[in-house]
């Protein structure tokens, strides 16, 4: 069986993975920066360059290379889409490194690449590897999510599968830069939550410090914008489970840091679902920023 190979594209580098097919073992890891600013063409040659440097560590040749990327790629349009690398938009990212490599190339993006490999490398093949259904979070400076179905990827007509970030959850949270008002990200994001504190308190603090006041009880404006996070957490996320019933869910991103998230978070939860009790079991990731390369690898 071929390698598994994976790119990971980030806004500042670029990095890629050969993978052991069976053991998921690392035979060559490599990064280059990204240098977006000068251009997409540019970002194509980065790419080219790394494949290049990847098979001269490795000694392998790929015929196929999985790439998340920072946005989708559109089924229909065959374009980029939604990319915070905003370089990216508009191109036919697959076509064109499939024309300048001679490589067959499967891309999904950083969400759906950080649930696949978690399942298949990181907490799920641990501590529940009977799963069938896994939902992949990312809580973090944005919200978005990955759907994986018995190990793949389910990416949807509309390239959109497993996007719970943009849905409506409460007008509290004003204009998103999707152009619609009250997504899930205007409410329970990093930012979201750090500016939220500071609407109330006439403040700014970081979400860490915010978390660390909460604990200790020392502000009520941190006890209240915890308390708004566990809250909206729990009504956003029991919709996905409402519709999907996953067996697991996995949270990413630097607010599934927050130790209450899993027990306070997942109180609220409880209250919304529908159903006597709940039995889809929640768990912070394993692989840290490795995820996004090796579920690369995976798709």
């Amino acid at each position: 069986m071929d390698a598994l190979w994976g790119i990971d594209m980030g806004g500042t580098k670029i990095e890629g993975v050969v993978l052991m097919p069976d053991s998921g073992q690392v035979i060559s890891r490599l990064r280059v920066p990204t240098e977006g600013h000068l251009g997409y063409e540019h970002v194509l040659d980065q790419i080219h360059l790394l494949i290049n440097q990847l098979i001269a560590g490795s000694g392998i040749s790929p015929t196929k290379i999985g790439i998340g990327t920072p946005g989708t790629l559109d089924p229909i349009l065959g374009e980029m889409k939604n990319c915070n690398s905003t370089s990216l938009n508009g191109k036919n990212l697959k076509a064109d490194l499939e024309s300048r490599t001679g490589i067959t190339f499967v891309l999904s993006n950083d969400a759906n690449c950080f649930a696949v490999a978690e399942t298949k490398m990181g907490v799920i093949v641990e501590e529940m590897p009977n799963a069938e259904v896994v939902f992949g979070v990312i809580l973090g400076t944005g919200v978005g999510g990955g759907l994986v179905v018995n190990g793949k990827v389910i990416g949807g007509r509309q390239g959109i599968g497993g996007e719970w970030g943009h849905n409506f959850l409460d007008n509290s949270g004003g204009k998103c830069y999707c152009g619609k008002t009250g997504c899930v990200e205007t409410i329970i994001s990093g930012p979201a939550l750090e500016r939220y504190y500071r609407q109330i308190s006439g403040q700014t603090k970081n979400l860490k410090e915010i978390n660390l006041d909460y604990r200790n009880g020392t502000d009520q404006h941190a006890t209240e914008t915890m308390e708004r996070l566990f809250y909206f957490f729990g009504k956003a996320i029991t919709v996905v489970i409402n519709i999907v019933d996953p067996d697991a869910i996995v949270i990413g991103g630097g607010v599934g840091n927050i130790d209450e998230i899993y027990t306070l978070g997942v109180n609220e939860v409880k209250k919304h679902v529908f159903n006597h009790r709940l039995d889809t079991r929640f768990f912070k990731p394993k692989l840290g920023d490795s995820a996004g390369v090796f579920g690369a690898a995976f798709l």
